[in-house]
């Protein structure tokens, strides 16, 4: 778990909305106290409350907002998925919108130059936080892995044919120079 990314879950009867609201706002009241003597910054204008119900109960729900930790939170028909593949997707959408920007100069900047925009333009996105992806599955690895060896293909000139093992390695070697460690699937 994560401090920036806690969720509480409960249920209730429809005549227990309220109830279960106040058992909810002294948990989350707790978690934020817990938070801050720890050092950590909670962030309550960050907070979302999703109600469900079957259509049957849905105009049971209180659609007013509810008072939890100071903060005014009105509820919202969907939350923010945080999930991996949401995380890796936008990574790879990121780093192939800035490949392909640097496919578009690459022919009017130096090698050298074109190396280090690939390593912080591209490597930057995906060693961002890259110690959540441990033991994940490697479906979604080679996504990422996908992306760096298009930034070597793009770095090196290299057709898709090309072997790029030594690329890769090399290109590996000019991101810890920079004083970044990342270990990926080559």
């Amino acid at each position: 778990m994560y401090a920036d990314d806690t969720q509480v879950y409960g249920s209730c009867r429809p005549s227990d909305v309220t109830a279960f609201t106040t058992k909810v706002s002294e948990y989350v009241e707790a978690t934020t106290s817990w938070m801050r003597s720890n050092r950590l910054q909670p962030h309550p204008e960050k907070m979302e409350v999703l109600w469900c119900a079957t259509a049957r109960f849905k105009h049971q729900l209180p659609n007013s907002a509810l008072l939890i930790d100071g903060c005014s939170v009105s509820p919202v028909k969907s939350v923010c998925d945080l999930t991996m593949w949401t995380h890796i997707r936008r990574t790879v959408s990121q780093c192939f919108a800035s490949l392909h920007q640097l496919h578009q100069i690459y022919h009017l900047v130096p090698t050298a130059t074109l190396h280090v925009l690939v390593v912080s333009l591209v490597h930057s996105q995906l060693d961002y936080r890259n110690s959540v992806l441990v033991s994940l599955p490697a479906y979604l690895l080679l996504q990422l892995q996908s992306v760096l060896n298009a930034a070597t293909h793009l770095a090196y000139n290299l057709r898709a044919r090309n072997h790029m093992t030594d690329a890769l390695i090399s290109l590996h070697r000019l991101w810890a120079q920079n004083g970044y460690y990342t270990k990926w699937l080559f």
